[in-house]
């Protein structure tokens, strides 16, 4: 399947119809070089009858899921995948909802489901930093606030937002951050997490931000409105705000950050197309069970 291609509901389930398949799946993307013990890292186990694997060394028994943001779940496994399949291969997203009809579960555990799936996403991202040329902005996630302030005076959700560009100045990928504030430690430190020292950093002349990118290469100037600056950057903001107020409605500032971790995630592999399913998957497999 090309990257292009959107992966067909009646292709996954043949690949992901049963628990042992959707088990031994999981297996292979958690552990590509075969078993390791999570308590004392040996690489040799057994697969028990039950399901379970235990080391050979410690005899400790674990299960694929354990650990991951499926620890404890009590949902089955061909549900999860199932879920994986119709997070990732809807573009507008899916609420909790619309996935607890088509999966059979509960509103309430639909929505823990997506908080897991979310936190997963989040991690992965969180393992991999950007370099190269890098915009970087402030942007402001909700509805109309009271006395109507808008920029860097509205009490909306405040967000950090770097976006790495290739060679050619198209996007590539993407980091978004809810912030407290952007005074100059905030900016500092979520540019320390999200940008490798060495690259440069595209913004505007912000007070803040001239001296909280003294590490990097640093082109900044005076941000016009009708000018083409942070151009892509800009764009991207704009699709974000479509994206969560589109698909979640009213979402409080409180639970913002999980679905930019969404948004992020499948901005950065938006070439993916049935693949992403895959990358998704993977997420999971190699995620811990902070959320």
């Amino acid at each position: 399947m090309s990257k292009k291609q959107r992966m067909p509901l009646n292709e996954f389930l043949k690949q992901f119809g049963t628990e042992a398949e959707c088990r031994n799946y999981l297996a292979a993307q958690r552990w590509p070089d075969g078993f390791v013990c999570p308590k004392c890292g040996h690489k040799h186990g057994c697969r028990l009858s039950n399901g379970l694997y235990q080391c050979t060394h410690c005899h400790h028994q674990t299960s694929v899921t354990a650990g991951t943001v499926l620890h404890h779940s009590h949902v089955s496994l061909s549900k999860w995948f199932l879920s994986f399949y119709l997070v990732s291969q809807d573009k507008r997203g899916i609420s909790a909802v619309q996935l607890a009809s088509q999966i059979g579960v509960t509103y309430k555990t639909a929505w823990s489901m997506l908080r897991r799936i979310r936190s997963a996403m989040g991690q992965r991202d969180a393992a991999h930093i950007l370099s190269g040329v890098v915009e970087l902005d402030d942007a402001y996630f909700g509805g109309p606030t009271a006395g109507g302030k808008r920029g860097r005076g509205t009490e909306k959700a405040k967000v950090f937002v770097a976006l790495s560009l290739d060679e050619h100045g198209n996007p590539q990928y993407l980091k978004m951050r809810v912030a407290k504030n952007i005074k100059q430690i905030s900016v500092k430190k979520f540019a320390h997490a999200a940008v490798a020292k060495g690259s440069t950093i595209r913004s505007d002349g912000y007070r803040s931000y001239i001296p909280a990118l003294e590490d990097y290469t640093h082109e900044h100037k005076p941000y016009k409105p009708d000018s083409d600056m942070l151009h892509w950057l800009h764009i991207v903001v704009s699709n974000a705000k479509a994206f969560i107020l589109g698909t979640y409605h009213g979402l409080p500032k409180e639970h913002l950050q999980p679905y930019l971790d969404e948004f992020a995630f499948r901005f950065s592999r938006r070439s993916f197309g049935g693949l992403l399913t895959h990358r998704l998957i993977l997420a999971v497999a190699r995620s811990n069970m902070a959320y």
